[in-house]
């Protein structure tokens, strides 16, 4: 009987970050340093924004931990950052920031991410999706 081959199995890095202001700076460092190593590095650069304004959401707007999951399949990656705050965030699109931010979502958006939010009991999980380039 001859063997079936299997789909590859995606590849995954998952971070625990506390609760803290260096976390975006160290989910940067992180994913960069996985991202590098997995993936062409021209790609590289707008995935590690996109970790940074995720985090950087987490921490602003909750008061808790968050967790990062970097997966890639089949062309793709996800980024995922899950906190423990049920509050959703605003996905509408927004012409101008303030003072205090309010261009994350909307630079996301421009490099190409799809975003997609899944709340949770005691929490959510923001999932940004972005194309790899072959």
């Amino acid at each position: 009987m001859p063997a079936t081959a299997s789909p590859p199995s995606p590849a995954q890095h998952v971070v625990a970050l506390p609760y803290d202001l260096h976390a975006p700076a160290v989910a940067r460092r992180l994913a960069e340093r996985w991202l590098r190593a997995t993936e062409p590095a021209d790609q590289v650069d707008d995935a590690v924004l996109v970790v940074s304004e995720l985090v950087t959401n987490a921490v602003r707007h909750t008061h808790g931990s968050c967790r990062l999951t970097l997966t890639v399949e089949e062309g793709h990656l996800d980024i995922a950052v899950a906190d423990h705050s049920e509050d959703l965030p605003d996905l509408r699109v927004h012409t101008s920031g303030d003072e205090r931010g309010g261009f994350g979502m909307d630079i996301v958006r421009r490099l190409g991410g799809q975003v997609t939010v899944v709340p949770a009991l005691g929490g959510k999980t923001v999932h940004v999706s972005l194309q790899l380039e072959p």
